[in-house]
């Protein structure tokens, strides 16, 4: 709270307790004024008056009424004892008032209303805020001065004012805790209330009714007043009574105070319990009620009917009460006492709050019916009162004696018949009460009478009173102080998705608390403790049920289309199963002026889901779709089409994504030079993923043609940083050194090895390498630097693709043009035609699209072309001679290769295929283009390796065929194993050399390896020169007349 707040809502708060000050003034006179009353009635002056004779006349309504009254101020006081935010903020209020006082102009106050309004909070804080509110009222002065009524002195008053205390403490003591307890716990209060105003007047105490009061307590620990409030009768009767509670032992008291901490510790045991048992009660009583409510009134039995209606409204108001006493006693003493709530307590607490709001549904419901119901009802049983009261009355009149008591009894009697001829109203009922009280005097009833009319008219007010009766048990108003618990009850439902239609009847509970808060006169507005209130609950919603049901059913759908991948376990008889379908049955939830839809809250979230996870990776738009398919055949979910452009089915890695990662692609992927394909090294799923041309040419339609060059301008950057570790690897101190060695050694034997550059040395320098070290995975530096150039390769291989994709869209697009050779201009066709200037504004963007189009399929751009170009002028500087090696090195690299080629491919047989590979031309393609750079192609030629390794294998296998055949003779069976699988070695090896070499012959062509970096300066300067001359006029065929053509 921000500072200065507190104090601002005290000030609004004023006017409430100024007008709280006024209400409790006004009790104050009441109970003054009913003791006269009462004092006057029941007199000991034998001088006094005597108004009527009251020797047998018990006025028990009045008591009980004055016993609510003083339940009211002990409320009040109970309410503030309780509040200590209210004292905190109301010390805060009074210094303010401090400084105000030192410099009211500051504030704009005059000073002269300072002090008034000063006397007025004192009077508020002594009268309200210091707890004594009751204290105060019944210690006021009951005795009249000057001579009036004398309270104090009246014995024949203390003496009805105990009879009645005993007489009410009787039937009260009789049904507590009861199942047929209807508000006896209230009157309990109101007696205790008595019990001190008897005390605190006639200074007489009952030392035997004290301790019967307190052992209540045993049966009733605590009593909840309103809300949250709670309250203890022994604290209460030991402290307003210290004189009796001296009388009592220490361990009395104690006891009592151990029963509570009992009766909680037994309360936290049985609730499961009470709450299935409850559960069975409500149900059957349910069934009861619709079953006998939806019969039709049968004329003969109408006597009958109306009374098993009467019996069935009963029993639900006595469950209401039941359960709210349990709910309300229980969580308050769980609060009272900071003793903390298990889980399970929670949520039976919570299954017994919805048993109460079904108990209040089902009134509402049938709402119609019970109001008509009541109507019979009340009749029937004012029949019934009428029918004893009236043979009483003629037992009274039969009897000839005449004196005025018998006149007063006659007059009560038919004053109770005249009022019971009418409509059952609160003031009816309340003379009825009076009058039979004088009525029944004079034993007017016999015993066996005066039972069934006493019970007849307890029908009479709880029916009468039945709607607001059963609206003020099932206010479940008190939730809003153990907001606490709907987190966990939230969860449990979540758990168990089979009951979710209790929510209804949690949210009408949450909804009690609303009508409270409207009263509230702290904020300049109540709307903002609604906002507070709705906000919260609200986002423990959300929390707690609806983001958590998304994600698991987002999860489920994702799972259930994915099941080609190796998933957990998901078989429901091994690892359960949750069914959450039962959420989206449920029935739109009211709370304040919304209705929560979960099944259109879920469907949003997997509309919003979908839609926003196919623009990231739109070639995903065929798994969601499956997925919003399947959400509407398992969950009953009507979801949104998300109108995208779609991709193809098997798009493969969209151009953006390799894009953005070309140094995991080109390591992660395996290029095919003839079917231009790339192929996924490894994969945990059980196909590998592919791309071609069309997979390209789609994401190039999807993204536009402008993506290509951006898509070889990463492909520069990337090949910079490859360059880097190239040149670093060539500029080696071993490797440089071994490069010149074999660049001499190869100068001095050629003419011996008939220009043919030795496999031996090739694979002595293979080998040789490995002593220089090898890597944690057991690589040879050799080994990095081929995955190195074949990474380049991979790039340049991408880089072809991409070409051939944008042409491929290219003639996609132009498919629908007529001729090529012959296309119209539309935008002269239209101005001929004279149409608007919007028609000619797009036929002029009609013809720059389709000459675009044309153009780009025409020509395509030379890609390859344009990445050697960048990089040749530096691989050539004389700075870089060092990587002028090469070309020595691609024998053993090629050799390298090999070895790695035919290890892969053998893998590809075994159970465990990790590294298997058919392809890896990146290779071809990397050495290809680096020998195009460093214009190497010449000298590698001269090395005539491919030749020199064709020869050197040939040459194997024939000397292995010979010693077959002389072997064969000898009958060696081990041993001509041996030499067939050599024999095989061999031929793989070649054939292997073979493909290499075709590969590499292929690879070549791209970087047109027939000319040499002069010889293309040469037919580079040849072309500018006739290009100079055309454009000078200076044409081979012109004459000197002709006209020059510019």
């Amino acid at each position: 709270m921000v500072e200065g707040d507190c104090q601002i809502q005290m000030g609004r708060f004023v006017s409430f307790l100024q007008e709280l000050s006024c209400f409790v003034t006004r009790c104050y006179e009441v109970v003054v004024n009913v003791v006269h009353q009462l004092a006057v009635l029941y007199t000991s002056n034998k001088n006094a008056p005597n108004i009527i004779e009251t020797s047998g006349v018990h006025f028990q309504a009045m008591y009980e009424h004055l016993g609510e009254l003083l339940t009211v101020l002990i409320t009040l006081d109970e309410i503030i004892d309780n509040h200590a935010t209210l004292k905190d903020h109301w010390t805060m209020y009074k210094r303010l008032l401090k400084s105000v006082h030192h410099n009211p102009s500051k504030f704009g106050i005059q000073e002269d209303k300072l002090k008034p309004f000063e006397k007025l909070l004192l009077k508020l804080e002594c009268q309200l805020l210091d707890g004594i509110i009751f204290q105060a009222c019944i210690e006021q002065q009951f005795d009249s001065v000057n001579g009036g009524v004398s309270v104090s002195k009246n014995s024949t008053f203390a003496e009805e004012f105990a009879y009645i205390l005993r007489t009410a403490f009787a039937n009260v003591e009789a049904k507590l805790g009861e199942p047929s307890e209807i508000d006896q716990r209230d009157k309990y209060v109101g007696i205790c209330g008595l019990f001190v105003l008897h005390f605190q007047i006639f200074r007489t105490i009952d030392k035997k009714f004290y301790k019967s009061l307190l052992d209540v307590c045993k049966k009733v620990p605590a009593i909840t007043l309103t809300a949250n409030i709670i309250w203890f009768a022994d604290n209460f009767l030991i402290q307003k009574i210290p004189t009796a509670a001296k009388l009592l032992d220490k361990k009395s008291i104690h006891t009592v105070k151990t029963q509570r901490e009992n009766f909680l510790q037994q309360k936290a045991q049985s609730l499961t319990k009470d709450m299935q048992s409850y559960y069975v009660f409500v149900s059957s009583w349910m069934t009861k009620m619709e079953s006998i409510l939806s019969k039709e009134q049968r004329m003969d039995k109408f006597a009958e009917d109306l009374s098993n209606r009467c019996n069935v409204f009963i029993q639900g108001f006595l469950y209401a009460y039941s359960l709210s006493t349990i709910i309300k006693t229980t969580m308050n003493l769980y609060m009272s006492m900071q003793k903390p709530m298990t889980k399970t307590s929670v949520k039976a607490l919570c299954r017994l709050v919805e048993l109460l709001k079904a108990i209040e549904h089902m009134f509402y419901r049938r709402s119609m019916v019970v109001a008509d119901s009541v109507t019979h009802i009340t009749q029937h049983l004012q029949y019934q009162a009428l029918h004893s009261i009236s043979v009483a009355k003629k037992r009274v009149i039969s009897d000839k004696k005449y004196s005025e008591q018998r006149l007063d009894v006659l007059s009560a009697l038919v004053l109770a018949e005249n009022t019971l001829n009418g409509p059952s109203t609160k003031q009816r009922r309340l003379i009825v009460s009076l009058a039979l009280s004088v009525g029944t005097q004079m034993k007017t009833f016999k015993d066996e009478e005066l039972l069934p009319l006493q019970l007849v008219l307890k029908k009479l007010d709880l029916i009468s009173e039945l709607t607001e009766r059963v609206r003020a048990q099932c206010d479940c108003c008190f939730l809003y102080w153990h907001r606490a618990v709907f987190p966990i009850y939230l969860d449990d439902v979540y758990e168990n998705a089979v009951d979710s239609a209790r929510l209804h009847y949690m949210f009408s509970a949450l909804r009690d608390c609303v009508p409270a808060m409207m009263h509230a006169r702290h904020l300049e507005s109540y709307e903002v403790l609604l906002e507070c209130y709705d906000k919260e609950i609200m986002e423990l919603l959300n929390e707690h049920l609806l983001d958590k049901l998304c994600k698991e059913i987002e999860k489920d759908l994702r799972l259930s289309v994915h099941t080609h991948l190796k998933l957990d376990d998901r078989n429901p008889f091994r690892v359960g199963m949750k069914d959450l379908a039962h959420f989206f049955f449920l029935n739109p939830i009211r709370f304040f002026n919304r209705f929560i839809d979960i099944k259109a809250y879920v469907t949003h979230y997997l509309d919003k889901t979908f839609y926003n996870l196919t623009t990231v990776a739109l070639h995903d738009w065929a798994t969601y779709s499956e997925m919003r398919n399947l959400a509407t055949q398992r969950y009953g979910l009507s979801m949104t089409e998300a109108h995208l452009p779609s991709q193809t089915l098997e798009q493969g890695l969209d151009v953006l994504e390799i894009m953005r990662n070309i140094h995991v692609f080109v390591s992660r992927y395996l290029y095919n030079l003839n079917n231009q394909i790339f192929v996924e090294r490894t994969s945990n799923n059980k196909h590998l993923n592919t791309i071609n041309i069309r997979h390209i040419a789609n994401s190039i339609r999807t993204h536009g043609t402008g993506i290509m060059n951006t898509t070889v301008n990463f492909t520069y950057q990337f090949l910079r940083k490859k360059f880097y570790i190239f040149s670093q690897f060539m500029y080696d101190e071993h490797i440089k050194s071994r490069l010149i060695k074999d660049i001499r050694f190869f100068r001095e034997v050629k003419d011996q090895n008939d220009h043919k550059y030795p496999f031996e040395r090739a694979d002595k320098f293979n080998r040789g390498i490995r002593k220089l070290g090898i890597a944690p995975d057991g690589q040879s530096y050799l080994d990095q630097f081929r995955q190195l150039i074949s990474q380049i390769g991979n790039a340049m291989g991408y880089v072809r693709m991409i070409r051939s994709g944008g042409l491929h869209c290219c003639s996609s697009a132009i498919r629908f043009v007529p001729d090529l050779e012959d296309i119209v201009n539309f935008e002269e066709l239209v101005k001929e035609e004279g149409l608007s200037e919007e028609t000619q504004k797009a036929a002029r963007q009609l013809d720059s699209v389709l000459s675009d189009l044309t153009r780009n399929f025409a020509e395509g751009t030379e890609y390859f072309k344009m990445l050697v170009d960048v990089f040749a002028p530096e691989f050539r500087s004389p700075k870089n001679m060092h990587l002028r090696n090469f070309y020595i090195i691609v024998p053993p690299l090629t050799l390298n290769f090999v070895e790695h080629s035919i290890s892969c491919k053998e893998k590809l047989n075994k159970k465990n295929k990790s590294g298997a590979a058919f392809t890896d031309d990146g290779f071809a393609m990397g050495v290809a283009y680096i020998l195009k750079l460093l214009d190497q192609y010449q000298e590698f030629d001269s090395l005539h390796w491919f030749q020199s390794v064709r020869e050197k294998y040939v040459k194997e296998i024939r000397a292995v065929a010979k010693q077959q055949n002389v072997q064969s003779t000898n009958q060696d069976e081990k041993l001509l194993q041996t030499m067939n699988l050599t024999h095989k070695r061999l031929e793989v090896c070649l054939q292997e050399f073979e493909l290499l070499y075709f590969s590499l012959s292929s690879a070549r062509i791209f970087f047109r390896a027939d000319k040499t970096a002069a010889e293309e300066n040469q037919e580079k300067k040849e072309k500018e020169e006739e290009s100079v001359k055309a454009s000078n006029g200076d044409l081979p065929n012109s004459t000197p007349a002709d006209p020059v053509v510019k």
